[in-house]
């Protein structure tokens, strides 16, 4: 959810911040632009259509320059049209991109109305660009601090003015910045992939900083407004992330390398250990009574699959909360739980919103399971589990959804052994079973033909229903999640047993019902709900275990899993549906890895 990239340097940037907005695209967008200093002012070049047209537009006005500002927008006030995209101008001085949501700006609009300034956008990013623009008095860097000071809000921005030909000042408040650190160059992201290739060394900017970007060196001040130093890291493992090799999208790549990124999450060690989530981590996990989940959208399904594992293995109490929800209910807080935070990226908004109230409510201990060494989560938690799926660039989750399965479990098995409640042939078994998962999701991935025959008939679909009791219930809503999100369909899941309280009245002919149905101890429960469904003349579409004598019949479709595998069964039967979606969306032309009006990090509530 919009992207920022920020260079002051020697040479032409224009390049550099075209890639760097192409290395963003995955967060979601429906501007995009570029500025830079030119011919003593701003110049940009701004799009409503993909990257491309505006790669095109910088090459036809042959846009050059050694200091530029680039983004990628996800319109909030505003709707996407060009006066709306960034960069935004003020009085052709100050150019400005901006991430995030100003709660003040109606009443900064007023005030700056008031002295004359025009606005001729919908944006609340205006009135920062008009704010520097009146408060400039010869020091960019120092007119930024002051500025922010009156911004209400979440916000990471980049400026540049006229004046100051080699500085870009960038300022983040609830918005991740990191600063890219080169030779006679320097950069300023809203991800560190943008600055893959350019530079692998970066500095995480603190909540409140001010950042200024010269030829020589970076200046940081802090929210106190002093000069701070931040740890400047190497971080190579960005190269060729976004490279989409022989797949037709970066969803279908993601979710064959789910075997790969597993297998890279699953700990090397032979034993369930409590410092796989930090060196404190046997303390903490000694003295806890029970955990608190707080998750969003697809990480918010993996803390309902782990609260089974958490609670039928590790015997302990576990709450799953959506954390925008979260934050504003009064809740009781509970200083011997453990909070867990679940997210792809560390930096989704109200993710961080809820961690940050959570803390204030008095929760000591707190672990972060993601797949960002670096975001503002890991930062921000006393534990930590890092999930090894590497870049995600489809906005639909997948293998970070797996991997986060996959640390969930760690942590559930870990528990339940410091507790007691595992002894050593039953570890062993469980360290057996993780360690065949990614064998066992190949044979899962070899079911691909049989899936696209099926998606064949959902592209001519208006809605679904997905099905699941029990550990399977949350794999059916990811299911259903999936589908909506890019194939458009209107897909709804409930527990089986709920049919006859509601969603029954749904089903007819034209409504296939998705049913999960591994061999598991509500097998029998589950078939009777199936029933249910064809006495009402609904067809269904069945992820079976091998053994669950479930066979395909008049109205039933049924595609058999490999090989049923116990606790860990969800992480298999989630990814059949997730071809299931991917193909639906391919078969009804959709642009399957960026959906209309979502984003892949979502950084304003």
């Amino acid at each position: 959810m919009c992207g920022i990239v920020g260079a002051v340097a020697q040479r032409n940037i224009v390049p550099v911040l075209v890639e760097g907005l192409r290395r963003l695209e995955y967060r979601g967008y429906d501007s995009c632009g570029v500025a830079v200093l030119s011919n003593g002012g701003p110049r940009r070049a701004r799009s409503i259509a993909r990257l491309a047209d505006l790669d095109d537009q910088v090459r036809e006005t042959q846009l050059t320059g050694v200091t530029g500002i680039a983004h990628t927008r996800w319109a909030t006030h505003g709707a996407p049209v060009t006066h709306n995209a960034h960069p935004i101008f003020s009085r052709d001085t100050v150019a400005l991109v901006h991430n995030g949501i100003i709660e003040n700006y109606e009443l900064l609009r007023e005030m700056l109305h008031g002295k004359g300034y025009e606005f001729v956008t919908q944006t609340d990013t205006e009135v920062i660009a008009h704010l520097i623009h009146s408060m400039y008095r010869g020091n960019l860097f120092q007119t930024v601090r002051d500025a922010v000071k009156q911004l209400h809000g979440a916000y990471a921005i980049a400026v540049i003015h006229k004046d100051q030909p080699h500085t870009v000042v960038g300022a983040r408040q609830g918005s991740p910045l990191v600063v890219g650190v080169g030779e006679g160059e320097n950069f300023l992201a809203s991800d560190a992939l943008a600055l893959a290739g350019s530079t692998d060394r970066f500095a995480f900017l603190e909540e409140g900083d001010v950042v200024e970007l010269a030829l020589d060196g970076v200046k940081i001040f802090d929210r106190e407004g002093m000069p701070a130093q931040r740890e400047v890291r190497t971080v190579s493992s960005y190269d060729g992330a976004v490279e989409l090799g022989p797949y037709s999208h970066f969803m279908q790549k993601e979710i064959f390398e789910q075997p790969r990124a597993i297998t890279d999450t699953i700990p090397q060690s032979d034993s369930f250990e409590a410092k796989l989530f930090g060196d404190s981590a046997g303390d903490v996990f000694v003295g806890i009574d029970s955990i608190l989940i707080l998750a969003c959208g697809t990480s918010y399904y993996s803390g309902l699959t782990a609260k089974y594992w958490l609670e039928s293995i590790a015997k302990i109490p576990t709450q799953v909360e959506i954390a925008s929800e979260y934050r504003y209910r009064e809740s009781v807080p509970n200083p011997k739980a453990l909070v867990v935070t679940i997210s792809q990226s560390g930096e989704t908004a109200d993710m961080i919103a809820a961690l940050k109230h959570a803390q204030l409510l008095g929760h000591k201990h707190t672990l972060a399971v993601c797949n960002v060494a670096t975001s503002a989560m890991v930062r921000q938690t006393e534990l930590a589990f890092l999930t090894h799926a590497g870049t995600e660039i489809g906005v639909a989750s997948t293998k970070a959804f797996t991997t986060q399965l996959t640390g969930l479990f760690v942590l559930a098995i870990t528990l339940a052994k410091m507790r007691g409640f595992v002894d050593t042939k039953q570890e062993a078994a469980y360290l057996a079973q993780l360690r065949h998962l990614p064998a066992a999701l190949n044979s899962v991935l070899a079911l691909e033909p049989q899936i696209i025959a099926w998606s064949e008939e959902f592209a001519r679909k208006g809605n679904a229903l997905f099905l699941g009791r029990g550990l399977h219930y949350p794999i059916a809503l990811e299911g259903a999640l999936k589908l909506k999100e890019i194939s458009y369909i209107h897909a709804e899941a409930y527990p089986a047993g709920e049919l006859k309280h509601g969603p029954l009245a749904l089903v007819t002919k034209a409504m296939p019902v998705v049913t999960v149905a591994p061999n598991d101890t509500l097998l029998e429960k589950l078939k009777s709900n199936m029933q249910e469904v064809r006495a009402r003349g609904g067809e269904l579409y069945v992820f079976a275990d091998t053994d669950t004598q479930i066979v395909s019949e008049d109205g039933i479709y049924v595609i058999r899993m490999p090989e049923h595998y116990g606790a860990l069964s969800p992480i298999l039967h989630v990814v059949p549906l997730q071809l299931l979606a991917y193909h639906t969306a391919c078969a009804r032309g959709t642009d399957v890895d960026k959906p209309r009006n979502l984003a892949k990090s979502v950084t304003v509530e």
